[in-house]
């Protein structure tokens, strides 16, 4: 679950103009202000987190493989009730994936543990 300071900050930044998507070279919008989900291990609290996140008002989730709650994270999103599309999804790539193919295995794995089509960001860690 959220702590009081992030449900503050992340209702704050709604009306303040620096934290407004920044948008890249390509047009795309990137959440300036995102949550995420490192250390939350239990899948429960992880999935809860998530949902409390999206329902206050961040657009930007953080994850990564190596966090490996990843399928907690996707029923968190699942379940918040707010459409994909609004959303900006970052996950990382475990440095120890090397080369094409196993970076090319990894992010195929991190979709499925997500159970989504997509990821708007995807990092090496």
């Amino acid at each position: 679950m959220l702590d009081d300071y992030s449900r503050d900050l992340c209702h704050q930044s709604r009306h303040k103009s620096e934290t407004a998507p920044t948008s890249v070279n390509n047009g795309v919008e990137i959440p300036i202000l995102g949550f995420g989900v490192f250390q939350i291990a239990d899948p429960a609290e992880c999935e809860r987190s998530v949902v409390d996140a999206i329902q206050t008002g961040y657009a930007h989730i953080d994850s990564a493989a190596s966090y490996m709650n990843e399928e907690a994270v996707g029923k968190g999103i699942r379940q918040s009730g707010v459409a994909r599309e609004e959303l900006f999804i970052t996950t990382k790539l475990w440095i120890q994936r090397h080369g094409y193919e196993g970076a090319k295995q990894a992010f195929e794995n991190s979709l499925k543990r997500l159970q989504l089509d997509y990821v708007d960001l995807y990092l090496i860690h």
